[in-house]
């Protein structure tokens, strides 16, 4: 059998976090390993007890989730935890820190148990939770922010199929469209990803687009 799914709850109302872990509980494919009402302690308990996935709160005292999201899975954590960001505020900058910070999904907190679960199964496998067109809308609308100066498309390390694949994704094509676009198959384009994820170090499609925008390779 395969091991269950371990999730850490951090969110400051003990009533949500109570509801999150007794939905999260109930399911046989996962187990929760802990729970916290602020985002150090989010940090402290994930380093010690290891879950797969944290569903992390953003407005939180203490430390707020979106640090306490950097430092669980930001640039340069050598054992990156998968973070589910939850939140009440359906706002695009919360999104995009969110994401910047090294979430690999966004949920509110007024979603039904059954997407609750859906994102978690999603972000435990590796994957990113948002749709490809919702990133490039949110990661397109701060582009002039993200891109820092002196990096330009040239200094991507990647062959030219590589390039347009990336260029693809990051407009929002899903596997299937950019086979159609390329004429390739679906199996070729996942070697594809699964070779620019590496390539770049990049842990899901939400990170390769913003290193798309801010490499400067879309605009």
């Amino acid at each position: 059998m395969t091991a269950p799914t371990r999730v850490l709850v951090c969110d400051d109302q003990a009533l949500i976090r109570t509801g999150f872990a007794t939905i999260i509980d109930a399911q046989p494919d996962m187990e929760i390993v802990g729970e916290c009402g602020d985002g150090r302690a989010a940090v402290e308990l994930a380093r010690r007890l290891n879950p797969d996935v944290v569903v992390m709160d953003v407005r939180m005292p203490v430390l707020d989730g979106i640090q306490a999201t950097r430092q669980l899975a930001g640039d340069g954590v050598e054992q990156p935890v998968k973070v589910l960001v939850v939140t009440t505020f359906n706002l695009d900058e919360y999104v995009y820190e969110a994401l910047r910070a090294g979430a690999s999904g966004f949920l509110l907190k007024d979603a039904p148990p059954a997407q609750l679960l859906n994102g978690i199964r999603t972000v435990a496998t590796g994957a990113a939770l948002l749709a490809p067109e919702v990133t490039r809308q949110l990661v397109g609308r701060y582009a002039a922010r993200i891109r820092p100066a002196g990096r330009g498309p040239g200094d991507v390390p990647l062959a030219p199929r590589e390039l347009e694949v990336l260029k693809l994704i990051a407009n929002g094509r899903s596997n299937s469209e950019i086979a159609a676009e390329l004429v390739i198959s679906p199996e070729t384009v996942k070697t594809y990803v699964s070779r620019i994820l590496t390539k770049l170090d990049l842990r899901d499609r939400v990170q390769a687009v913003v290193y798309a925008y801010r490499t400067g390779l879309v605009v």
